[in-house]
This record gives structure tokens, C-alpha cells and sequence, in this order.
């Protein structure tokens, strides 16, 4: 007869919302063409719902929000019923106070250290080591590295798999961190690289954006990429591949991460004392124009 149940009313009924937040820090850009990262994400987690009652409600953090985590109208107004946290940036702190509020929570692209929680990453040392590793066997053996901040989970990763590929090599293994992971950051990261490390012929940055921005920087210097520089990304962004010149750089299925946390945050509203668990999602290398054999 074409019937078809009312949500609002069955919410009224079980005192759900059947809403499900997708919550990333508020940065400029975030779903811009420079920082697509989080909304790959995103669609992965909405495919994942297709099938279900629930419904996708983005939002981003401020950083006063992160300070006052009481204040988040969210949870203050009950407009959630589970919640993806998305990015490594969203502090311990802010995820520990949604931990408490009894509602599910899935980490995505980050991981606390004190404190278990359940959390979908990519296989970011591995992904390091690999790229490093491909600079290595195309003859390269002054390679620098690109990061940002060391609070944050991934970047760690990802430097730990650089510099376990470069010691194994018994390289050295300059490294500048930045405050940010942008296209801007990079750049200034690449210039403080060449003052430590003049002599480089490579370099692995921790994602895609930092990458483009020392390929910037150092065609500024008239060190022109491959020819005189190679550079490794991170990521596999969108505009990884229409770069000038295309980016080598690691690839993580973004919309695989989503629709595990997805999955993992539906079964949490089933089974909500399942014990938490990180899962990690392999990653590949992508060959592309930015690096050459020396």
C-alpha cells in the first residue's frame, strides 16, 4: 500500500534521533578542492548508511568547541545518536568528554595513546616505508622529510616508516616539522629543509598538500621536479594526479575508511560494550611523474 514509517515518530517512540554526526575541526578549505581528504571520507560513510534508518549530519568543531566541550550543541541537545570523529587534529581531550556522554563514539584518521577507543587508520607506517623505500631503490640517498605536528597521531606514523626505511638504509634523516599540512606549510617546510640540507635529492613529505608545496618552493630555487628534486606525497588527494607534474605519493581508499566507521558505529548501537579496537586499512604506492632515478 506504499506505506512508509514515519521517522519523526519513531523517534518519539524510541528516543532516537536516527542522526549520526560526522565531525571534522574547522580549518579553512576543509572541503575545498585543496583539503578533499575529509569529504571522501564522509561519502564512504553515507554509502555505508544507504541500507539503514540513519542519516548523516556534518558538522565541523570550532576550536572553541574543542576547548568547552560541554558547549557542543550535538550532544547538549541530544540531536545525535553516535558520532565519527574525523581527523587527527580533534584533541584527546574533546574525545575523552564525548566518551563519557554515553554516546558511541569512532575515531577516523586518529588514535589516543592513554586511552582505548574505537578508531579506523590507514596503514600509515607501512605506506611511509614503502615510499622511502622507492626513493631508496631509484639510487636516492640524501632524502629529507616533510611533517607537521608531532602531536598528531598519523604524522607520527608516517615519520616512524620514513625513518625506519632510511635507517635500515643507514641514512641520515633530516626532518622539519611545520605547524600545519598545507600547501603554504610545505613550502615553508621545503625552505627550512634546504637551509638544513642543501644537498637533498629527495623528499617524502607526510600528505599530498605539503608535497605540492615543496615542489612550489623548490622550483622557486630552480630545483625543478624530477629532474633535479624528487617528491613523495601522501594521501593520493584529487589533485595529486593533475599536479604539475603528477605525484607520486601513497594511496589510502578515503571512502573504505568512512564506511568501516560507519559500520563499526552501527554495530556500537547494537552492541554498545563491544570492546574498542583500531582497524587498519592498507595502503598502496601510487608511481607517478614526481620522482625519477637519480
Amino acid at each position: 500500500m506504499n506505506y512508509a514509517p514515519s521517522a519523526t515518530a519513531r523517534g518519539l517512540a524510541t528516543s532516537k534521533t536516527f542522526a549520526l554526526g560526522f565531525f571534522v575541526h574547522e580549518k579553512p578549505g576543509l572541503l575545498a578542492q585543496n583539503d578533499p581528504f575529509y569529504s571522501h571520507i564522509m561519502s564512504g560513510a553515507e554509502q555505508a548508511l544507504a541500507d539503514s534508518d540513519y542519516h548523516l549530519t556534518y558538522a565541523t568543531i570550532t576550536d572553541s568547541i574543542l576547548n568547552n566541550p560541554n558547549h557542543f550543541r550535538f550532544t547538549r541537545q541530544q540531536r545525535i545518536d553516535g558520532m565519527i570523529l574525523a581527523g587527527p587534529d580533534i584533541t584527546p581531550s574533546f574525545v575523552l568528554a564525548m566518551s563519557r556522554l554515553n554516546i558511541p563514539v569512532v575515531l577516523v584518521d586518529n588514535q589516543l595513546e592513554h586511552f582505548q577507543a574505537h578508531s579506523i587508520n590507514s596503514d600509515d607506517e607501512d605506506g611511509a616505508y614503502q615510499a622511502a623505500r622507492y626513493l631508496i631503490e631509484l639510487g636516492h640517498r640524501k632524502i629529507g622529510i616533510l611533517s607537521g605536528p608531532t602531536n598528531w597521531p598519523s604524522n607520527r606514523r608516517r615519520v616512524q616508516g620514513y625513518w625506519r626505511a632510511l635507517d635500515e638504509a643507514k641514512l641520515s634523516k633530516p626532518t622539519v616539522y611545520v605547524d600545519l599540512t598545507t600547501i603554504e606549510s610545505g613550502h615553508e617546510a621545503f625552505e627550512k629543509l634546504l637551509a638544513q640540507a642543501p644537498d637533498i635529492s629527495a623528499v617524502c613529505a607526510v600528505n599530498d598538500s605539503m608535497a605540492i608545496g615543496a615542489i612550489r618552493a623548490a622550483r622557486a630555487h630552480g630545483l625543478n621536479t624530477p629532474e633535479n628534486l624528487s617528491v613523495v606525497g601522501f594521501d593520493d588527494i584529487d589533485w595529486a594526479i593533475h599536479n604539475d607534474p603528477p605525484l607520486t605519493t601513497v594511496n589510502i581508499p578515503k571512502r573504505q575508511l568512512g564506511a568501516e566507521a560507519t559500520r563499526r558505529l552501527l554495530a556500537l548501537l547494537s552492541e554498545p560494550h563491544l570492546a574498542p579496537t583500531d582497524l587498519i586499512i592498507s595502503v598502496r604506492l601510487i608511481e607517478r611523474a614526481s620522482t625519477a632515478p637519480i
